[in-house]
Protein backbone atom coordinates (compact mmCIF):
# COMPACT_ATOMS: atom_id res chain seq x y z
CA UNK A 1 0.00 0.00 0.00
CA UNK A 2 1.33 3.30 -1.13
CA UNK A 3 2.19 6.07 1.61
CA UNK A 4 -0.91 8.40 1.17
CA UNK A 5 -2.94 5.51 1.74
CA UNK A 6 -1.37 4.33 4.77
CA UNK A 7 -1.56 7.53 6.05
CA UNK A 8 -5.24 8.26 5.34
CA UNK A 9 -6.28 4.63 6.93
CA UNK A 10 -4.23 5.47 9.90
CA UNK A 11 -5.69 9.14 10.41
CA UNK A 12 -9.65 7.65 9.86
CA UNK A 13 -8.80 4.81 12.21
CA UNK A 14 -7.78 7.42 14.72
CA UNK A 15 -10.96 9.45 14.15
CA UNK A 16 -12.93 5.95 14.64
CA UNK A 17 -11.44 5.34 18.00
CA UNK A 18 -11.47 8.96 18.72
CA UNK A 19 -14.89 10.42 18.01
CA UNK A 20 -18.32 8.97 17.56
CA UNK A 21 -17.63 10.50 13.34
CA UNK A 22 -18.76 6.98 12.08
CA UNK A 23 -16.59 4.96 9.76
CA UNK A 24 -18.82 2.19 8.44
CA UNK A 25 -19.71 -0.15 5.34
CA UNK A 26 -16.95 -0.56 2.65
CA UNK A 27 -14.84 2.44 4.37
CA UNK A 28 -14.51 0.54 7.04
CA UNK A 29 -13.82 -2.46 5.10
CA UNK A 30 -10.90 -0.65 3.42
CA UNK A 31 -9.59 0.87 6.91
CA UNK A 32 -9.37 -2.31 8.16
CA UNK A 33 -7.99 -2.87 12.20
CA UNK A 34 -4.72 -4.40 13.18
CA UNK A 35 -2.96 -3.61 16.89
CA UNK A 36 -0.51 -2.57 14.44
CA UNK A 37 -2.18 0.05 12.52
CA UNK A 38 -4.04 1.08 16.14
CA UNK A 39 -0.47 1.44 17.08
CA UNK A 40 0.80 3.65 14.01
CA UNK A 41 -2.53 5.78 14.54
CA UNK A 42 -1.33 7.58 17.70
CA UNK A 43 0.38 10.06 15.52
CA UNK A 44 -2.76 11.41 14.17
CA UNK A 45 -4.08 12.16 17.87
CA UNK A 46 -3.64 15.89 16.85
CA UNK A 47 -5.17 15.62 13.37
CA UNK A 48 -8.60 14.25 15.39
CA UNK A 49 -7.99 17.59 17.63
CA UNK A 50 -8.53 19.84 14.29
CA UNK A 51 -12.09 18.04 13.33
CA UNK A 52 -12.84 18.58 17.18
CA UNK A 53 -11.45 22.21 16.98
CA UNK A 54 -13.03 23.60 13.87
CA UNK A 55 -16.62 21.59 15.23
CA UNK A 56 -15.41 23.80 18.82
CA UNK A 57 -14.83 26.69 16.76
CA UNK A 58 -17.88 26.89 14.79
CA UNK A 59 -20.37 26.53 17.39
CA UNK A 60 -19.13 29.30 19.05
CA UNK A 61 -19.15 31.34 15.97
CA UNK A 62 -22.62 30.99 15.26
CA UNK A 63 -23.51 31.36 18.79
CA UNK A 64 -22.07 34.51 18.74
CA UNK A 65 -24.23 35.32 15.63
CA UNK A 66 -27.55 34.35 16.64
CA UNK A 67 -27.32 35.75 20.10
CA UNK A 68 -27.52 39.53 20.96
CA UNK A 69 -24.04 41.08 22.22
CA UNK A 70 -24.59 41.08 25.91
CA UNK A 71 -22.13 40.10 28.34
CA UNK A 72 -23.66 36.48 28.91
CA UNK A 73 -23.17 35.75 25.17
CA UNK A 74 -19.72 34.40 25.35
CA UNK A 75 -21.01 32.30 28.11
CA UNK A 76 -23.48 30.55 26.44
CA UNK A 77 -21.05 30.00 23.19
CA UNK A 78 -18.42 28.47 25.66
CA UNK A 79 -21.11 26.45 27.17
CA UNK A 80 -22.60 24.81 23.91
CA UNK A 81 -19.26 24.95 22.23
CA UNK A 82 -18.15 22.28 25.10
CA UNK A 83 -21.41 20.35 24.73
CA UNK A 84 -20.70 19.86 21.36
CA UNK A 85 -17.15 18.64 21.82
CA UNK A 86 -18.49 16.47 24.28
CA UNK A 87 -21.20 15.00 22.10
CA UNK A 88 -18.73 14.74 19.16
CA UNK A 89 -16.01 12.39 21.56
CA UNK A 90 -18.43 10.86 23.32
CA UNK A 91 -16.84 12.52 26.27
CA UNK A 92 -14.10 10.09 25.91
CA UNK A 93 -11.54 12.02 27.37
CA UNK A 94 -13.53 13.29 30.45
CA UNK A 95 -14.62 9.88 31.38
CA UNK A 96 -10.61 9.36 31.51
CA UNK A 97 -10.68 12.33 33.82
CA UNK A 98 -13.32 11.35 36.11
CA UNK A 99 -11.97 7.13 36.62
CA UNK A 100 -8.14 9.22 37.55
CA UNK A 101 -9.70 11.47 40.16
CA UNK A 102 -11.96 8.27 41.37
CA UNK A 103 -8.93 6.42 41.30
CA UNK A 104 -5.98 8.98 42.86
CA UNK A 105 -8.06 10.52 45.15
CA UNK A 106 -9.83 7.60 46.47
CA UNK A 107 -6.58 5.35 47.82
CA UNK A 108 -3.22 5.44 48.24
CA UNK A 109 -2.79 2.26 47.02
CA UNK A 110 -1.41 1.97 43.90
CA UNK A 111 -3.17 -1.54 43.31
CA UNK A 112 -6.40 -0.25 45.08
CA UNK A 113 -5.93 2.81 42.95
CA UNK A 114 -6.11 0.76 39.37
CA UNK A 115 -9.05 -1.27 40.43
CA UNK A 116 -10.92 2.11 41.05
CA UNK A 117 -10.13 3.54 38.10
CA UNK A 118 -11.21 0.18 35.85
CA UNK A 119 -14.76 0.88 37.89
CA UNK A 120 -17.58 2.38 35.16
CA UNK A 121 -19.27 4.19 38.24
CA UNK A 122 -18.27 7.81 38.66
CA UNK A 123 -17.54 8.31 42.70
CA UNK A 124 -17.02 11.85 44.24
CA UNK A 125 -13.63 12.59 43.14
CA UNK A 126 -14.53 11.71 39.58
CA UNK A 127 -17.75 14.05 39.57
CA UNK A 128 -16.23 17.01 41.44
CA UNK A 129 -12.99 16.89 38.85
CA UNK A 130 -14.86 16.78 36.29
CA UNK A 131 -17.51 19.53 37.04
CA UNK A 132 -14.43 21.86 37.77
CA UNK A 133 -12.98 20.87 34.49
CA UNK A 134 -16.43 21.86 32.63
CA UNK A 135 -16.44 25.10 34.95
CA UNK A 136 -13.23 25.61 34.38
CA UNK A 137 -12.96 25.25 30.40
CA UNK A 138 -16.24 27.37 30.11
CA UNK A 139 -15.37 30.35 32.11
CA UNK A 140 -11.96 30.64 30.37
CA UNK A 141 -13.29 30.28 26.67
CA UNK A 142 -15.93 32.79 27.60
CA UNK A 143 -13.36 35.35 28.96
CA UNK A 144 -11.48 34.37 25.70
CA UNK A 145 -14.09 35.42 23.58
CA UNK A 146 -15.25 38.31 25.69
CA UNK A 147 -12.10 40.39 25.55
CA UNK A 148 -11.18 43.01 23.15
CA UNK A 149 -7.84 41.11 21.10
CA UNK A 150 -8.17 43.04 17.55
CA UNK A 151 -5.85 45.98 17.25
CA UNK A 152 -6.93 49.35 17.77
CA UNK A 153 -6.52 50.60 14.08
CA UNK A 154 -9.30 48.30 12.80
CA UNK A 155 -12.90 49.48 12.87
CA UNK A 156 -15.46 48.03 14.91
CA UNK A 157 -16.44 45.36 11.83
CA UNK A 158 -12.79 44.55 11.46
CA UNK A 159 -12.09 44.10 15.46
CA UNK A 160 -15.44 41.86 15.53
CA UNK A 161 -14.10 39.81 12.66
CA UNK A 162 -10.42 39.48 14.55
CA UNK A 163 -12.09 38.42 17.89
CA UNK A 164 -13.81 35.69 15.83
CA UNK A 165 -10.82 34.25 14.50
CA UNK A 166 -8.95 34.68 17.55
CA UNK A 167 -11.26 32.31 20.08
CA UNK A 168 -11.33 29.95 16.81
CA UNK A 169 -7.58 29.91 16.66
CA UNK A 170 -7.59 29.45 20.67
CA UNK A 171 -10.31 26.37 20.22
CA UNK A 172 -8.29 24.88 17.11
CA UNK A 173 -4.94 25.04 18.46
CA UNK A 174 -6.24 24.20 22.19
CA UNK A 175 -7.67 21.00 20.90
CA UNK A 176 -4.60 20.09 18.49
CA UNK A 177 -1.48 20.74 21.08
CA UNK A 178 -3.68 18.99 23.91
CA UNK A 179 -3.84 15.79 21.91
CA UNK A 180 -0.67 15.62 20.75
CA UNK A 181 1.46 16.26 24.23
CA UNK A 182 0.06 13.07 26.14
CA UNK A 183 1.75 11.33 23.34
CA UNK A 184 4.69 11.82 25.13
CA UNK A 185 3.50 9.57 28.33
CA UNK A 186 3.47 6.85 25.72
CA UNK A 187 7.18 6.99 25.38
CA UNK A 188 8.25 8.04 28.44
CA UNK A 189 6.58 5.89 30.56
CA UNK A 190 5.04 2.45 31.00
CA UNK A 191 1.73 1.13 30.66
CA UNK A 192 0.32 -0.18 33.56
CA UNK A 193 -3.47 -0.91 32.95
CA UNK A 194 -5.13 -4.20 32.35
CA UNK A 195 -3.26 -6.23 29.12
CA UNK A 196 -6.13 -8.30 28.17
CA UNK A 197 -9.38 -5.33 29.04
CA UNK A 198 -7.69 -2.68 27.66
CA UNK A 199 -8.18 -0.71 24.35
CA UNK A 200 -5.49 1.23 24.64
CA UNK A 201 -2.53 -1.16 24.95
CA UNK A 202 -2.11 -1.68 21.57
CA UNK A 203 -1.76 1.78 21.56
CA UNK A 204 0.59 2.24 24.48
CA UNK A 205 2.60 -0.98 24.15
CA UNK A 206 5.27 1.57 21.84
CA UNK A 207 5.10 4.97 20.03
CA UNK A 208 7.69 5.27 17.30
CA UNK A 209 9.52 7.95 16.61
CA UNK A 210 8.17 7.87 13.14
CA UNK A 211 4.45 8.59 15.14
CA UNK A 212 5.75 11.28 16.94
CA UNK A 213 7.06 12.85 14.11
CA UNK A 214 3.68 13.00 12.43
CA UNK A 215 1.90 14.20 15.70
CA UNK A 216 4.63 17.08 15.68
CA UNK A 217 4.06 17.95 12.05
CA UNK A 218 -0.44 17.92 12.80
CA UNK A 219 0.80 20.38 15.43
CA UNK A 220 3.38 22.53 13.80
CA UNK A 221 0.80 23.30 10.73
CA UNK A 222 -1.70 23.98 13.05
CA UNK A 223 0.19 26.43 15.25
CA UNK A 224 1.80 27.98 12.19
CA UNK A 225 -2.08 28.58 11.27
CA UNK A 226 -2.90 30.11 14.29
CA UNK A 227 0.10 32.42 13.89
CA UNK A 228 -2.35 34.35 11.58
CA UNK A 229 -4.42 35.36 14.90
CA UNK A 230 -2.80 34.56 17.53
CA UNK A 231 0.41 36.56 18.48
CA UNK A 232 4.00 34.34 18.76
CA UNK A 233 4.31 35.37 22.30
CA UNK A 234 0.72 34.05 23.11
CA UNK A 235 1.36 30.98 21.56
CA UNK A 236 4.52 30.21 23.68
CA UNK A 237 2.76 31.45 27.09
CA UNK A 238 -0.26 29.18 25.89
CA UNK A 239 2.04 26.03 24.66
CA UNK A 240 4.38 26.80 27.67
CA UNK A 241 1.38 26.43 30.20
CA UNK A 242 -0.01 23.50 28.83
CA UNK A 243 3.80 21.69 28.64
CA UNK A 244 3.86 22.49 32.61
CA UNK A 245 0.58 20.85 32.87
CA UNK A 246 1.84 17.78 31.16
CA UNK A 247 4.92 17.46 33.18
CA UNK A 248 2.63 17.88 36.31
CA UNK A 249 0.31 14.95 35.52
CA UNK A 250 3.50 12.76 34.37
CA UNK A 251 5.17 13.32 37.40
CA UNK A 252 1.93 12.24 39.38
CA UNK A 253 1.03 9.18 37.22
CA UNK A 254 4.55 8.11 37.81
CA UNK A 255 4.94 8.57 41.62
CA UNK A 256 1.35 7.14 42.47
CA UNK A 257 0.82 5.03 39.31
CA UNK A 258 4.39 3.97 38.29
CA UNK A 259 3.30 4.31 34.96
CA UNK A 260 0.00 5.09 32.90
CA UNK A 261 -3.49 4.22 31.61
CA UNK A 262 -5.58 5.01 29.12
CA UNK A 263 -7.42 6.79 31.23
CA UNK A 264 -4.65 8.71 32.47
CA UNK A 265 -3.88 9.97 28.75
CA UNK A 266 -7.64 11.65 28.62
CA UNK A 267 -7.09 12.94 31.83
CA UNK A 268 -3.75 14.37 30.62
CA UNK A 269 -5.93 16.06 27.52
CA UNK A 270 -7.92 17.32 29.68
CA UNK A 271 -5.59 19.62 31.74
CA UNK A 272 -3.25 20.57 29.29
CA UNK A 273 -6.62 21.88 26.57
CA UNK A 274 -7.66 24.09 29.90
CA UNK A 275 -3.58 25.02 30.89
CA UNK A 276 -3.71 26.30 27.53
CA UNK A 277 -6.50 28.12 27.31
CA UNK A 278 -5.44 29.65 31.08
CA UNK A 279 -1.91 30.19 29.24
CA UNK A 280 -3.74 32.38 26.68
CA UNK A 281 -5.85 34.34 29.36
CA UNK A 282 -2.72 35.08 31.10
CA UNK A 283 -0.83 36.33 28.23
CA UNK A 284 -3.77 39.00 27.41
Amino acid sequence: MNPISQFVREYLLAVQFFTRIPIVGRLADWVGYSPELLRASAGHFPGVGILVGVMAALVYGLIQALLPDTPFTPLVAAVLSTAATVLLTGGFHEDGLADVADGLGGSQDRERALEIMKDSRVGAFGAMALMLALLGKTALLAMLGSVDVSPAELGDDASASFSSWYIGAALLTGHVVSRGLPLLLIWLLPHVGPTASSKSKPLAEQISQGSLLVAFIWSFVVLALAGLALDAISLIVACSFSLLALLWMGALFKRRLQGFTGDCLGAAQQVCEIAFYLGLAVSL
